[in-house]
């Protein structure tokens, strides 16, 4: 039966739209290749510095973050012992065992620390994953450990002279401490590794982080007896002083490593905080400080400097202070305002200086230069009388431990950019450090980790409210390691270690291996496919998937995802739904062919008609990988994150970049044959 038809004219898609849209998407793809793989960016800048002298800017080779399983690392179980815990607080107490244990492996410098509880069957546990620590033995011993946090307060003095029998006990004491000194001095004098010698024979706490070393000393120092002992013995850099050094601390072998100067400023500044800056309670907008701050620019004299401080800083001390902030050495200030300072002359005033806590204008009033010195010490111990006479307690235990602290961290001087130790205590622990404070104002209270002395700050007023600060010559190490101890000593419960494994680099690096060769031979093999049966079509799903691939790993990279083996399977099979979605969209695009349309619409209604398949089967694999990632273990959680992520991203590419590339390509005849597009000609009637 032959009927009649009206002919359709073609629609030409002459909107730009589409064309801008597809050159976007190359755009991106180039980008992410370049953000995700740096090192071809940076060889081309250097081909290019190498043609014509000009080095463009090039790209951080900043690597991807590798779980245990592709990096090699540490995988500990641990059991959390609850029998003396009320059942109704278990669980409680078991978020506390992942909160200290978490803070202990952020503190170990762990990338990516994975550390999570299981409570099933009457059995508490904590799996901790720590990828790139391969020194399993030093893992447990920061993790496995229950130290003990006191707060003490002053004891007895001593009431009596100590006998001769106490005098004579000590005598030997000593004598033994001295030879034993003695023993380090002459294997450090014969040459032997002196870094060794620290970590093997120092009581420094710190050691493990300044490695003995003590930088920038100076005759009127708290260190004054070694710059004594240089200069008067001639002691050479790099060379073992002959003799041992005694003192409150201890007793000392040292090394002068190298001379310095250390030179001082005495500065005074004028400080204008605004909204948004650290420790500033003002809502002055910034435009405002910006304002103000030049005004007092204009004004300021070395002669009115102080008075306008007191006027107008919004430095709480500059009332009393008048903006001094005395004599100050590297490493005193945030780096802006010290570059700043240090860029002045004497007598000279800066131009405006922004810092983390507003603008400033500084008046350097002096400079002085002193030698310094750098030395490096093997701290040993030497007893005093107090040691020898037992019924003295230099330090009482109070009613304040580690249980009522909930948390140390350290944080910054807004005027010096020192360091500092704020201490947070529950509502019990406030209401005991509050009365322990009224009673010791002018005295030191004692903290304690596992019996041993860690800070002695003098108590300067009575402080309620839970909240407290440790000040101090801190370092900026150094407050990172007394905030860590404080926190690792507020473990309520005991854990015990019941399993370890460790997943050595070779091995990492070969599943590593295996897991890229995969990826890439998979979606060759989907690629392949994809333009052999479905030609210009499937060539477009294959660029939209090549964009998908790079945009997933751009996106792990912004957002510091840790990519292990799960998750790379995860990415797969979201790979795989975007390939499904591309084939359901062309499969729609192919009926509304047979069914009369032309390439144009029949794109436009294959995309609307897939849509909503697409959509439900993505909608409910993301809610399934939402599921896993909240309830699921480590290994688990890697496979949901990165399959969720995969998930958005394909829908983004299947529906809008495949369709901008194929609304850009179809109105050219050369390209809309039906043979060469993939789709099959309109069926005749």
């Amino acid at each position: 039966m032959q009927t009649w038809k009206l002919k359709k004219k073609p629609v030409q898609n002459k909107s730009k739209k589409p064309r801008v849209w597809a050159i976007l998407a190359v755009v991106a793809t180039i980008a992410s290749l370049f953000y995700s793989f740096p090192q071809f960016w940076n060889q081309g800048a250097e081909f290019v510095q190498a043609q014509t002298g000009w080095l463009p800017p090039t790209v951080s080779e900043e690597p991807f973050r590798l779980g245990l399983d592709l990096q090699g690392g540490t995988h500990l179980v641990y059991e959390a012992d609850m029998s003396q815990i009320p059942e109704e607080d278990r669980l409680t107490a078991l978020e506390g065992v992942r909160d200290v244990i978490e803070r202990r492996v952020n503190a170990f410098g762990v990338s990516e620390p994975v550390v999570q509880t299981t409570s099933t069957g009457g059995t508490y546990r904590v799996i901790i994953e720590l990828a790139g620590v391969l020194d399993v033995s030093e893992a447990i011993a920061l993790i496995g450990e229950t130290p003990v946090l006191e707060f003490k307060e002053p004891g007895e003095e001593l009431q009596r002279d100590p006998t001769q029998e106490e005098l004579a006990q000590l005598d030997t004491l000593n004598a033994q401490e001295r030879a034993d000194a003695k023993v380090v001095l002459d294997r450090a004098l014969a040459g032997e590794d002196f870094d060794a010698l620290v970590q093997e024979f120092s009581i420094d706490r710190n050691k493990e982080i300044n490695k003995g070393i003590i930088e920038n000393i100076t005759a009127d120092s708290y260190f004054t007896e070694y710059v004594l002992l240089i200069q008067q013995r001639g002691v050479r850099p790099g060379q073992v002083n002959g003799n041992l050094l005694e003192n409150e601390d201890g007793v000392s072998v040292f090394k002068y490593l190298n001379p310095g100067e250390r030179t001082e400023m005495l500065l005074s500044h004028i400080l204008v905080c605004f909204e948004g800056k650290k420790n500033c309670t003002s809502t002055l907008p910034a435009v405002d400080a910006s304002i103000q701050i030049n005004n007092l620019k204009d004004q300021t004299t070395p002669e009115n400097f102080a008075e306008l401080a007191k006027q107008y800083s919004t430095d709480p001390s500059a009332i009393s202070n008048s903006g001094d902030l005395g004599w100050s050495t590297t490493g005193d200030y945030v780096p802006s305002f010290e570059l700043a300072a240090a860029a002045l002359e004497v007598g000279e005033i800066s131009s405006v200086v922004e810092t983390d806590y507003g603008y400033h204008l500084i008046y350097k009033r002096d400079q002085k230069t002193s030698p310094a010195y750098t030395i490096q010490r093997v701290l040993m111990p030497l007893s005093d009388v107090t040691d020898v006479v037992p019924q003295v307690e230099p330090w009482i235990n109070t009613e304040l431990s580690g249980k009522h602290l909930s948390r140390a961290g350290v944080e910054f001087d807004p005027n010096t950019g020192a360091p500092y130790i704020a201490l947070t205590f529950n509502d019990e622990g406030g209401d005991l450090f509050g009365k322990l404070t009224e009673t010791h104002v002018g005295q030191p209270i004692a903290i304690f980790l596992d019996g041993e002395p860690i800070s002695t700050p003098v108590v300067q007023q009575a402080i309620y409210g839970g909240q407290a600060v440790i000040t101090g010559d801190f370092t900026v190490p150094e407050a990172k390691l007394l905030a860590q101890r404080l926190n690792a000593g507020a473990l309520p419960v005991a854990v015990t270690l019941l399993s370890q494994q460790t997943v050595g680099p070779t091995l990492g690096a070969a599943s590593l291996g295996m897991s890229v060769k995969a990826a890439l031979v998979g979606f060759t093999l989907v690629a392949l496919y994809m333009v052999a049966y479905y030609r210009l079509v499937g060539l477009f799903s294959v660029v939209a998937l090549i964009l998908y691939a790079l945009l997933n790993l751009a996106l792990y990279k912004i957002f510091d995802v840790t990519i292990s083996l799960s998750g790379v399977a995860g990415f797969v099979l979201s790979l795989g739904m975007a390939v499904d979605a591309n084939v359901l969209i062309i499969e729609r695009m192919k009926e509304e062919i047979k069914a009369g349309r032309d390439l144009s619409s029949a794109t436009r209604e294959g995309f609307l008609r897939a849509w909503p398949a697409i959509r439900d089967a993505n909608v409910a694999t993301f809610v399934v990988a939402v599921v896993l990632y909240l309830f699921s273990t480590s290994f688990v959680r890697g496979f949901a994150l990165l399959l969720g992520i995969g998930i958005l991203v394909s829908m983004f590419t299947a529906i809008t970049i495949t369709r901008s590339y194929m609304d850009a390509a179809f109105p050219k005849k050369a390209l809309a044959r039906p043979w060469l597009s993939g789709l099959s000609k309109p069926s005749k009637s």
